[in-house]
């Protein structure tokens, strides 16, 4: 029987700017970083509020992924927040461009998306 999502696994094409974005910008921690030489490849492990919750590897030369149009597999990833507005702030602040605040119709909670380095769109949405 399932019991949670137990991570989500990113590939990025520049490590060391997707480290600092998911370090810095969005404040995840970092629990292990190990570097595989054999796949000449990072794995940083990283936790939301000490909760392991993605795996950021790198590899050389990947290729791109198809955002826009929407294309058929993994949408986006997102984040609950208390408060989309201070998380926006917060967010914008770091120099990320932030999409106008929606408003989800089945709902009635607020939700917004902005990307990560790679252009793999992030959501916030409030609860």
């Amino acid at each position: 029987m399932l019991q949670n999502i137990h991570h989500t696994a990113i590939i990025c094409t520049d490590y060391a700017q997707s480290k600092q974005f998911y370090t810095e910008v969005l404040g995840l921690e970092i629990i292990n970083e190990t570097y595989r030489e054999a796949r000449r490849s990072y794995k940083l492990d990283l936790a939301l509020n000490g909760i392991y919750v993605i795996e950021l590897f790198s590899f050389p030369d990947p290729p791109k992924r198809l955002s826009k149009p929407e294309a058929a597999g993994l949408r986006h990833l997102a984040f609950g927040v208390d408060s989309i507005e201070k998380e926006i702030a917060r967010i914008k602040a770091k120099g990320i461009s932030v999409e106008p605040v929606r408003i989800d119709e089945a709902t009635g909670k607020k939700f917004t998306f902005f990307a990560d380095p790679d252009h793999l769109p992030i959501e916030l949405y409030e609860l």
